[in-house]
């Protein structure tokens, strides 16, 4: 049994493929690989390129919609930089030929028109910079959000009482001030330093929108309200402005010209074109802003995109912060830069900020991009190019402070979505600390009442109300079963200090929950969670998957968790049927079965599942699985198969062999038992016989996988029959011993090579051959005349490494048979050339 323990398998060996267990049900009657047969990727590939030769949905491009704003920023600015064009034209005009050429020869009313005209537009373009940064500085707080689409809110009227408080109340510094700084009153809670809505604000910097100018009236004078101030100061300026040149356009009374007077004969031209620029100017400006009006307020700009980008409510605030950005960048630089602004490049940008209330804007953009089926690809794409962006979505995951909690929940839930992809997994995966980082997100506490050491009493608390840890707990666990998809992933989450035994831990699940009808479906997803995720590390192949199956077992809780999922998991056949296929990849090596057959009661619920006729139909695959779980334990394990005889349940055995579903297994089993129970367990094996007529029916009748484990069962369990009971045996099945030879002719001669769906039928037919002719020197000369040694021969010359293993693990064989190929076509090529029956 050595070469069970130690899988002869290489570095480029190709790992089992492990399919996502997607509920439903596959038919009983269908043929699927399992470890008992080898699995070539390129079968997988093949499926898959005709797949995409047959037509591969292309999604349709996806108009983004920040573009609406972007050109809108864009248009805004053409307005305003000709504004500003015109207006420093006129504000030259006047200086240098009104002012310094006719200052003196100026009418009074003119020169004070140009005058106040001047202060106004002066004033407006020289300070429209700063109305931007003004406007840009009232959207860098969420405190204005309505509704934290996260956590819940204290209601509305407690806010408004302590607003209305807050109004008369002087700012106070903080007691601890080298340690905090000045809070504002009524936005914040002073206590806690956080927003009203809970999100954590900065306690050594202020808030840039609610900075008070003045003391005792922060109410009014902080910088979102003097935006405003500033928006309406710029309409009244371009209104006067209007106001005044149209009067002196319409009225043109810009004094008298005396006949002579060189001085003022251009006067009235140069101030019709400065009334006519200062008009044009304004208006456009005017147009500018009433343009800025109907989009915004009337047709209600932002929130289309907003709607259109799926932010929410919450999301209001980072459209509104995103245009201004835009527009800022047109305003100031070339009026094409704002074009090159996007939502996902803008939120990875603010990711980046050492501002909560940025890091929670750009967290939740992503967040929603990430998870939209509208957006996610190119989302992604653009994460997973951005090492930085990863990292830094790495780092907060171990943010656990409670009022980081949404920003660290959206980094986890961007990275789940991101590990879906190949090359993301692997990135993830190489980032230093990455996988302590994600096994942070595994929080669970354990309570003991009574003995502590009993394991029926320990039972895992998540703390749901205090820190989430439910959310946490499920995406951790989604991004790691995600990550171990890839083989040298597993390799790296079995090295992770402390990460298997989280994931072990998580599987624990009492009979309560698994048998109450109102369970918990949070509680039910972070079982079945946990289990997916620990079978992709139990079927692992090569060195690592060697070294993650010993691990597994070796923890003490592993097996028995897996029992009671066994034994009170009727109601969940999902969490059923992953326990056992942890089992049976656990099973390929030797301490791990020896651990599992050690095991109180793993052996016999199993059988309770696999001969459980009770089972409804729809959960067949769970006996099925159940099945192949015990023919893999029986395999290469005297201890285990010697367990199974003391169950007495070779009548029940017997009778599997007849039920469709149950019989490619039972015979698996019946096999294992002959081969490996031992000299010792003779009588015992002596009652498997009556099994020989059904196994002979099935081998004439049947093709393909049950034929080839029916003929393996044969091999073994005639073995066990005298030249009496044989003849007693054929008879009975109505089945004449030149009948089966001429059967096993006819399926050496049909599989002229190694076959990947039954790897083992050659050798089963050849060792049923054998007895054969061990047992009647009749069959010895039956098979000269069939010309058996023809196909030995052939036999000899198609050999290969396929038939020289019990199970696979992908392409990579596992668990070697005793005798060789081509010992063992030797033995029948020496039966064939001697003419007197070989005793046994």
């Amino acid at each position: 049994m050595d070469h069970k323990a130690s899988p002869m398998e290489s570095e480029g060996s190709v790992h089992l493929q492990i399919s996502e267990l997607n509920g439903k049900l596959s038919d009983a009657g269908s043929i699927s690989p399992t470890i008992f047969e080898p699995r070539i990727s390129s079968i997988d590939a093949k499926t898959s390129s005709a797949t995409n030769a047959a037509g591969v949905v292309i999604r349709p491009s996806v108009r983004a919609p920040e573009k609406k704003l972007t050109l809108f920023a864009l248009r805004l600015a053409v307005l305003e930089k000709a504004a500003s064009g015109i207006g420093t034209l006129g504000f030259i005009w006047a200086t240098v030929v009104l002012l310094g050429g006719f200052a003196i020869t100026l009418d009074r009313t003119d020169f004070w028109f140009i005058t106040v005209i001047l202060l106004i537009e002066g004033t407006r373009i020289f300070s429209r910079s700063h109305e931007l940064e003004w406007q840009h500085q009232a959207t860098w707080s969420i405190t204005s959000v309505g509704i934290n689409s996260f956590r819940a809110i204290k209601s509305s009227s407690n806010f408004i009482i302590k607003t209305v408080k807050a109004v008369c109340r002087p700012v106070v510094p903080s007691r601890r001030g080298s340690n905090r700084s000045r809070e504002i009153s009524g936005t914040r809670n002073e206590a806690s330093g956080k927003n009203w809505d809970g999100q954590r604000m900065p306690t050594r910097t202020w808030t840039s929108s609610e900075v008070p100018l003045l003391p005792y009236a922060q109410w009014v004078f902080i910088s979102r309200n003097v935006s405003k101030l500033l928006y309406w100061l710029q309409l009244a300026s371009a209104t006067a402005c209007v106001v005044l040149s149209m009067i002196k356009l319409v009225l043109r009374n810009y004094g008298e010209i005396e006949k002579g007077d060189s001085d003022k004969r251009n006067r009235k031209s140069a101030l019709i074109i400065f009334y006519s620029l200062a008009l044009a100017e304004a208006l456009l400006f005017l147009l500018e802003k009433a343009y800025w009006e109907w989009k915004v307020s009337v047709r209600r700009l932002l929130d289309s995109v907003n709607k259109e980008c799926e932010l929410g409510e919450s999301g209001l605030i980072s459209i509104r912060r995103f245009f201004y950005d835009a527009y800022s960048k047109c305003v100031n630089g070339s009026i094409f830069d704002g074009l090159k602004m996007d939502m996902v490049s803008f939120a990875m940008e603010l990711l980046d900020s050492n501002s909560p209330d940025e890091q929670l804007i750009g967290a939740r953009i992503l967040r929603k991009f990430s998870t939209s089926p509208r957006f996610s690809e190119d989302t992604l794409q653009k994460i997973g190019i951005n090492l930085s962006v990863m990292e830094r979505l790495v780092e907060m995951l171990n943010w656990k402070d409670s009022e980081e909690e949404e920003i660290r929940y959206s980094a986890a839930e961007i990275l789940s979505k991101l590990a879906g992809k190949r090359q993301n997994s692997l990135r993830i995966a190489g980032i230093p600390g990455a996988l302590e980082s994600i096994s942070s997100l595994l929080h669970a506490s354990r309570s003991h009442s009574g003995a502590c050491d009993e394991i029926s009493e320990k039972r895992i608390i998540f703390d749901n109300e205090n820190y989430g840890s439910w959310s946490f707990n499920h995406l951790g666990l989604q991004i790691l079963k995600k990550l171990a998809r890839d083989h040298d992933m597993c390799g790296k989450i079995g090295h992770t200090r402390g990460l298997l035994p989280k994931i072990i831990d998580f599987i624990h699940a009492e009979e309560r929950l698994l048998r109450h009808p109102t369970a918990t479906p949070s509680q039910i997803l972070t079982v079945k969670r946990s289990l997916q995720v620990l079978k992709m590390l139990a079927s692992t192949s090569g060195d690592a998957g060697k070294q993650l199956r010993k691990e597994i077992s070796e923890i003490v809780f592993t097996i028995s968790y897996i029992r009671d999922i066994l034994r009170h998991g009727e109601k969940q056949p999902e969490l059923q049927i992953l326990g056992i296929e942890i089992l049976t990849s656990l099973a390929i090596e030797e301490d791990a079965t020896e651990r599992i057959g050690g095991t109180g009661g793993v052996i016999k619920v199993l059988f309770d599942i696999f001969l459980n006729d009770g089972i409804p139909e729809d959960q067949s695959h769970v006996r099925k699985a159940a099945g192949q779980a015990l023919a893999m334990l029986a395999l290469e394990s005297k201890n285990t198969c010697q367990r199974i005889l003391k169950l007495r349940l070779n009548e029940n055995l017997i009778r599997a062999l007849e039920v469709p579903l149950l019989r490619v297994n039972a015979a698996r089993i019946l096999r294992n038992l002959c081969a490996f129970s031992g000299d010792d367990c003779f009588q015992r094996l002596k009652g498997l016989t009556a099994a020989a007529p059904t196994i002979l029916e099935v081998i004439m009748k049947e093709e393909n996988k049950l034929q080839e484990v029916m003929i393996g069962a044969a091999s073994c369990i005639f073995k066990f029959m005298s030249s009496q009971d044989s003849g007693t045996m054929f008879r009975k099945a109505g089945v004449r011993e030149f009948d089966l030879a001429h059967r096993l002719y006819l399926i050496l001669k049909k599989y002229q090579y190694p076959s990947i769906k039954v790897p083992s039928i050659r050798r089963y037919a050849i060792e049923l051959a054998v007895w054969m002719m061990r047992e009647n020197n009749t069959n010895v000369r039956t098979f000269q005349t069939l010309g058996l040694e023809k196909e030995l021969e052939s036999v000899t010359e198609t050999t290969s490494e396929l038939e020289s293993f019990n199970i696979f693990s992908g392409t990579v064989g596992l668990c070697r048979h005793r005798v060789e190929m081509h010992t063992l076509v030797e033995t029948a090529m020496k039966l064939l050339e001697e003419d007197t029956c070989v005793p046994m």
